[in-house]
């Protein structure tokens, strides 16, 4: 039984806590049904649908196009996530795509494009994904080279590839960044929303991870897209990237920590029922204190991802600084949590099947993906920096 308390933190109103005990139960009933990891594919199709059906996706997408908060509510996210993740990392997976795949819209989108993209996904009717990272662009979104070519007035062509794209393959629709040269570097990139169905879009290839979900490489080749399907203004790809991102990497350590909950939960049933020595397992001191640095490390990542979400939704206009420390710290946090619990089941830690086994899978890609541990302590400094550049102009200009 997950302990639930930490909702009653000031950062949660009787809505989230009403949320997430719905979607607790609502997962633990339906979502062992749903998966099958020897059709990743169908399980995220099934996990859309019903996710979709129950009314959950609706946190994904504004109250406008039918969703339940007036604008993203980062905290409903980051619940949603962290719950989902305890249950099973497909559904996680499923959700958060969901969000992801449509944040640019909802953020950037013109009315036309939230009104036509947005309800089907919220429904679970269709399937979004963001495709930003390339062959030799991943942490350095300055460095894409995909383009976007005018194609008379009202068209441009998309060329190029895009990698380890979430959802490739079974997307109805891609938010896709491209170079359109309005300025050097990461100021000459746009964002275009491209149906899956578009001439000249393929899957070039499938990819196999160690925690298998949907994931592709795909293919650009001259894919013609109306204008009007950028978000944002030319060149502002960029920033229509980081400001997604800004909401969305909060969630990630919301995933991290719902793993690393689970992992703590699974571990104090099993040392507490596990007898050694004519004893439990948990009456051994080394038992007692690895426990102890897992409940820290798991209380630790909590407070602040949810502090990351609190200034989101207070307002704030970036929270690259706490969302980055929110992402870094959880996922680090959950790794070390998760592979305390392998060891402490001992053999069954490590068997095929077993659920430690899955958790030790499915929490390593999180350190990595949406920008990896290392670029997010470059965001941090430099974000530390600025800031004590900041507040030392202004002391001496006082």
């Amino acid at each position: 039984m997950t302990d639930m308390s930490f909702l009653d933190w000031p950062f949660f109103d009787e809505g989230h806590r009403v949320f997430a005990a719905r979607l607790d139960a609502w997962a633990a009933k339906t979502v062992p049904g749903l998966v099958d990891h020897h059709d990743v594919d169908g399980s995220c199709r099934r996990l859309v649908v019903a996710l979709g059906e129950a009314g959950f996706l609706r946190a994904a997408i504004p109250a406008a196009e039918g969703g339940l908060h007036e604008r993203l509510d980062v905290r409903t996210l980051c619940i949603a996530r962290e719950t989902l993740a305890r249950h099973n990392g497909l559904a996680d997976f499923a959700f958060a795509m969901q969000g992801l795949g449509t944040g640019s819209i909802s953020l950037y989108g013109s009315e036309e494009l939230r009104a036509r993209y947005l309800p089907p996904v919220g429904r679970g009717e269709k399937i979004a994904a963001f495709a930003l990272s390339e062959p030799a662009a991943g942490s350095d979104v300055a460095a894409l080279a995909a383009t976007a070519e005018p194609d008379g007035p009202d068209h441009v062509r998309i060329s190029g590839d895009k990698t380890w794209i979430s959802n490739g393959g079974i997307a109805d629709h891609y938010v896709v960044f491209a170079r359109t040269g309005e300025a050097p570097g990461a100021r000459g990139l746009s964002a275009f929303v491209v149906d899956a169905d578009a001439p000249g879009f393929s899957v070039r290839e499938r990819i196999d991870t160690v925690a298998p979900h949907p994931l592709a490489t795909l293919d650009f080749d001259t894919v013609r897209v109306p204008v009007s399907q950028r978000l944002g203004k030319p060149g502002e790809g960029f920033k229509v990237a980081m400001a997604t991102l800004d909401i969305f990497r909060s969630t990630v350590g919301a995933a991290a920590l719902g793993f690393a909950r689970r992992a703590l939960d699974d571990t104090l049933t099993h040392t507490t029922t596990r007898q050694l020595f004519g004893a439990p397992l948990s009456d051994l001191q080394m038992t007692q204190g690895t426990l102890a640095d897992m409940i820290a490390d798991v209380d630790a990542a909590a407070l602040l991802v949810y502090r990351a979400a609190w200034t989101k939704d207070q307002g704030a206009p970036r929270i690259t600084r706490e969302a980055a420390l929110a992402k870094m710290v959880a996922t680090e946090n959950a790794q070390k949590v998760v592979d305390r619990a392998v060891q402490l089941h001992g053999g069954n830690g490590v068997r095929v099947g077993c659920k430690m086994e899955e958790l030790y899978r499915d929490v390593r890609a999180l350190r990595i993906y949406e920008g990896a541990t290392e670029i997010q302590k470059i965001v941090i400094a430099r974000q530390a920096i600025a800031d004590h550049a900041a507040r030392a102009q202004a002391a001496a200009a006082e």
